[in-house]
């Protein structure tokens, strides 16, 4: 079986009318998270439901830009349906349950504070793809970032495991300490095996030097003394 990325799901407005959702992009899900965070300061469970009401709208500029206002919103979805949407557009599953919806917002772990957004659109933004950030938001949701992003940490791991390994170094066996064995596999390399401290000057030559922008073979000599 096929593995997924994310979930999807198929919702029918009330008058009939399918709609085939996905997560998120970028784009939206920051509007709808500033929405979701109001969730957990709500007053009781009344305003709580005017909230979410506000995400599923919010998302419905992704699934549906037709539906504009909270009454188009009310016109057309019922509330298992609102639901639905919240779970798809965010990942965050909330229920007509025995808890409170305050209580089960609070509860979800869904928040914007421990996610260090702008580094991993940094990262993601170096494959090259966007002209900007804001083409990168409109075109990628949170689960195709994290997927792309997974991907891309590996290839770059398993290129570092076949350079070390060409220096005799094996990286998963020295996992506990891989970075530091990583930067001394790459000294002995443009040392000529003669240093691993990356801080060693003579380990400044060829590519690491001009990334350095000096260094052996770039107006900078030395002498080995014994």
């Amino acid at each position: 079986m096929a593995t997924k990325v994310y979930e999807t799901a198929t919702i029918y407005l009330i008058d009939g009318t399918e709609l085939y959702i996905t997560p998120l992009k970028l784009k939206f899900l920051r509007e709808f998270m500033d929405v979701f965070e109001k969730v957990k300061e709500a007053d009781d469970d009344l305003e709580a439901m005017a909230y979410l009401s506000e995400c599923a709208r919010v998302s419905m500029k992704q699934y549906h830009p037709a539906i504009q206002t909270i009454e188009d919103l009310e016109d057309n979805v019922d509330m298992p349906t609102i639901y639905k949407i919240i779970d798809i557009a965010a990942g965050i599953k909330v229920a007509d349950q025995e808890s409170e919806i305050k209580e089960q917002a609070t509860e979800s772990g869904s928040t914007w504070n421990d996610l260090d957004l702008a580094k991993i659109e940094a990262e993601v933004f170096l494959l090259g793809i966007w002209k900007d950030y804001e083409e990168l938001e409109k075109s990628m949701s949170m689960p195709e970032i994290i997927s792309t992003l997974a991907s891309k940490r590996e290839l770059d791991h398993e290129e570092k495991k076949f350079l070390a390994a060409i220096q005799g170094v094996d990286l998963d066996k020295e996992s506990g300490n891989s970075q530091n064995k990583w930067e001394e596999m790459k000294a002995r390399a443009f040392s000529g095996g003669q240093t691993s401290d990356p801080n060693d000057i003579i380990s400044y030559q060829g590519s690491k030097a001009g990334q350095a922008g000096f260094g052996i073979g770039m107006g900078l000599d030395y002498q080995k003394v014994d």
